[in-house]
């Protein structure tokens, strides 16, 4: 038992399955119930599917982003990271954003620490891409995207141009193949106002290992996801995979060989490598071994799901496939969450029989490509309806913005749709925000110091 009067929940993770987890806990527990603690090194959360079009411009980066303590005003919301998890003692060490790290006891124990972008060592990888987890690195995507245009419009230099204008996408899944849909559109608005900058002029790469993009949609949905990005202009590449990347001279390993500035890491993700220091049961490719009622193996305490969690998928093992695992996205994120919480709130209640198990089958799966473009497959029982073009655009818009956390948020992000029909596409880069202190300390530094008495006198 902790040192508070009431059992801690310590939820590990502020992201999709932590925040409905802990909403979900807050809402069936009873006043004064339990203490539920929330611990993230950010303070909000980050709604991913939405990461695209906030590198486009579509949406506004602070409306995909949910703010944890005005959505969990019930909780306790620490901002720092766990560290690791004494599970014996059942307490965790905690690593503020300032100060000492300090030991804070716990009952009950949620794991929703997501997962990171999956990389390989790839030289030049880490000094020269981007990646696509995050609204920051959404936004300097943007910001960096359009500087290649304002540097191409400013220079003569053919070989700087080049460079400037070629974008390189590694990974065609979902993260990739919307990405660049999205960024090809922007940049081709953005073109429109640069007089030596044409769409014509620009180059960009997709690249994947596997024979095919947009697998969660059905190859022939993504054959023609590839044909309508190959339609405007970009080229796919399928079944190569980068070699290096050093100085931003990208070798793909079918031997072809570009420069660019701009290279973006879309290649699949991993569950979060902080899991290996908690003392959980991990399966083979790190993820936490969960039952069907998202206990964690031989832990009746501890519970996990999401991007982290190995969990069986009750559906597909029902139809004969006894491998079948629930894969990593929002769909399954989303209504893990409500069937952990509850089974949480069960738990500290000691109704062990009350577990349930989480079963859901397939309802299918959205993309975007960008403007008025892309690509869904909606699961009606034993029937798949298949749509692409418009409708399916907005379907996936539809989907996600309903899926959006809070009502907040909800209408931000309809608002900026809205706006978005009316008014042109903002292309405006940022860029400064980085180090938006650079001018400053250029004006406020000391001048240099005359030493010699003609430059004492020069400077007088």
């Amino acid at each position: 038992m902790s040192t508070t009067e009431r059992p801690r929940i310590l939820v590990v993770g502020g992201g999709y399955v932590g925040l409905y987890a802990a909403r979900r806990i807050l809402k069936k527990m009873r006043y004064g119930e339990a203490t539920v603690t929330v611990v993230d090194p950010r303070s909000y959360m980050t709604y991913q599917p939405f990461l695209p079009e906030a590198a486009a411009g579509s949406i506004s980066p602070r409306h995909v982003v949910v703010p944890l303590r005005r959505v969990l005003p019930k909780a306790e919301v620490l901002t720092g990271r766990v560290t690791t998890i004494d599970q014996d003692r059942k307490v965790a060490t905690i690593a503020p954003i300032v100060g000492e790290a300090y030991e804070l006891p716990f009952d009950y124990l949620v794991i929703a620490l997501g997962a990171v972008s999956r990389t390989f060592p790839i030289p030049g990888l880490a000094e020269n891409g981007i990646g696509m987890k995050g609204i920051e690195e959404a936004i300097g995507l943007r910001n960096h995207v359009l500087e290649q245009l304002d540097k191409a419009d400013s220079t003569k230099d053919e070989e700087i141009r080049r460079r400037a204008l070629t974008f390189v996408f590694v990974g065609g899944g979902f993260a990739g193949a919307e990405t660049i849909g999205e960024v090809e559109d922007m940049a081709r608005d953005a073109a429109k106002y640069y007089p030596t900058v044409k769409r014509e002029d620009m180059r960009f790469i997709l690249v994947d290992a596997a024979d095919k993009i947009l697998p969660e949609v059905g190859p022939k949905l993504g054959q023609y996801g590839k044909e309508h990005l190959e339609s405007r202009g970009v080229e796919v590449y399928l079944g190569t995979s980068m070699d290096s990347c050093v100085d931003g001279h990208v070798v793909l390993k079918n031997g072809l060989e570009v420069d660019a500035n701009t290279i973006v890491w879309t290649a699949g993700v991993k569950p979060n490598p902080a899991l290996a220091r908690f003392g959980l049961p991990l399966g083979p490719r790190g993820h936490v071994d969960t039952l069907p009622t998202l206990q964690i193996k031989d832990m009746p305490y501890a519970f996990a799901a999401g991007d982290n969690a190995q969990v069986p998928d009750l559906v597909g093992r029902a139809a004969g496939n006894e491998n079948a695992w629930c894969p990593p996205n929002a769909q399954h994120a989303l209504r893990q969450a409500k069937v952990l919480g509850d089974n949480v709130v069960a738990a500290l209640r000691g109704f062990e029989a009350g577990q349930k198990e989480y079963k859901h089958a397939n309802k299918g799966a959205v993309a975007g490509l960008g403007l008025h473009k892309g690509v869904a497959m909606i699961v009606m029982g034993k029937m798949k309806i298949k749509l692409k073009g418009r409708l399916a655009w907005y379907m996936h818009r539809g989907y996600h913005g309903m899926a959006m956390p809070t009502w907040n948020r909800k209408i931000r992000v309809f608002a900026d749709w809205t706006l978005g029909l009316f008014l042109k596409r903002e292309v405006v880069s940022l860029r400064a925000m980085e180090n938006p202190r650079e001018e400053f300390y250029e004006a406020a530094k000391p001048a240099p110091q005359a030493t010699s008495p003609a430059e004492k006198a020069k400077a007088s």
